[in-house]
This record gives C-alpha cells, sequence and structure tokens, in this order.
C-alpha cells in the first residue's frame, strides 16, 4: 500500500461484503459502518438528479445507454478524510417524481421510500472491480499519484426481479479494507 499523503491524516475504514442486511436497513449505510469502527464519520450530498445511463448502469438497471436515470451521488467521509463517493441510479420510468428524485438525504431511510412506492427486496448482486480512478474520482476522494479505486456496484432487485436501485461505490482503495464474509456466516477454507 502507498504511504499516506503528507497532507491528510491516514485513515482505514471497512466495507463488508457482502453488505449486512441489519446495517443496509439502517438510516446510513456508511454511517452505521464507520460507527461500528469507532471511525468519526460525515457525509455530503454532491448531486440528486437526472443523468444519461452509461452502459454499465443501464445493464444493471434493464435500460437502454443515455436511457434517463435519477442520480444521487454523495460524499463519504472518515475523520475529515473522503473515503468514498457513493452513486445510487434509479430508474426514472419508476422514480421520477417521487422523493427518491427530491434534492438532500431521503429520511427516515432509503429502503423506507422505496417499500413505500411498492418496491420490496428480493435479491442483490455486488460485483468488486480494482481500477484506476477517474479524473472526478482522484480530485474528489484526494487521491495521490498513482492510488487506485475500489469500484463495488451493488443492484437491488424488487421481489418481481425487477432492478430497482444500483449503487456504485468508488472506494478509495489504501483506505479501505473489505471483510468478506459467507452468507450463511459459516466460514469455510
Amino acid at each position: 500500500m502507498n504511504e499516506p499523503s503528507a497532507k491528510r491524516p491516514r485513515v482505514l475504514v471497512s466495507r463488508p461484503l457482502p453488505t449486512d442486511p441489519a446495517v443496509r436497513g439502517s438510516r446510513s449505510l456508511f454511517l452505521s459502518q464507520a460507527a461500528q469502527q469507532g471511525v468519526r464519520a460525515d457525509r455530503r450530498m454532491l448531486y440528486v438528479g437526472p443523468e444519461p445511463a452509461g452502459r454499465d448502469v443501464a445493464e444493471c438497471l434493464r435500460i437502454a445507454p443515455g436511457d434517463e436515470v435519477i442520480v444521487r451521488r454523495k460524499l463519504m467521509l472518515a475523520n475529515d478524510v473522503p473515503v468514498r463517493i457513493a452513486t445510487s441510479y434509479f430508474r426514472a420510468d419508476l422514480f421520477a417524481g417521487t422523493r427518491i428524485a427530491e434534492p438532500g438525504f431521503v429520511l427516515p431511510t432509503l429502503q423506507a421510500a422505496l417499500e413505500a412506492l411498492g418496491h420490496h427486496f428480493g435479491r442483490a448482486e455486488e460485483v468488486l472491480v480494482a481500477r484506476r480512478p477517474t479524473l472526478f474520482e482522484a480530485e474528489t476522494l484526494d487521491l495521490d499519484p498513482g492510488e487506485w479505486v475500489v469500484q463495488v456496484v451493488r443492484t437491488g432487485y424488487g421481489t418481481d426481479d425487477t432492478p430497482v436501485h444500483t449503487l456504485e461505490t468508488i472506494c478509495a482503495a489504501d483506505r479501505h479494507v473489505f471483510p468478506i464474509r459467507q452468507v450463511t456466516g459459516n466460514d469455510e477454507f
């Protein structure tokens, strides 16, 4: 791992895979995970609004590339250090004109808002990829030259198998550890 830049303190946060359902249903996945780790956490909304879907997001949401999606982009900080960019993508045909598309954080929780709109969780898929950051990611996360990111993409499907929510989390690789547990809770070699 790279040594941390002199301009920011060293911070290492955990991003468990798969996501613990009890934590996912909390007010904030990141705030809950950070509190469990004894890290002072904060989050800032960067953008809420429409965007054209990129190829990967379109594939996850089963729409055409370029179709409009509702985007909710946040910056997560641990001990005042930027560690993650979390972007939620929602199909505009399902969520335009709802509180999912409104500015600010969805209260009391995003999960409650989705359920109030008739979407009940069925299953999810999480994919993890390590890669070089985009310019936006490097600047937003205050990355040093040569630092990489880990991209975690989680798509949640309703009980009818409709893709409801794609969450792309861009993690500063040198500021994260990714503990992995089996869903059943029984670890095997």
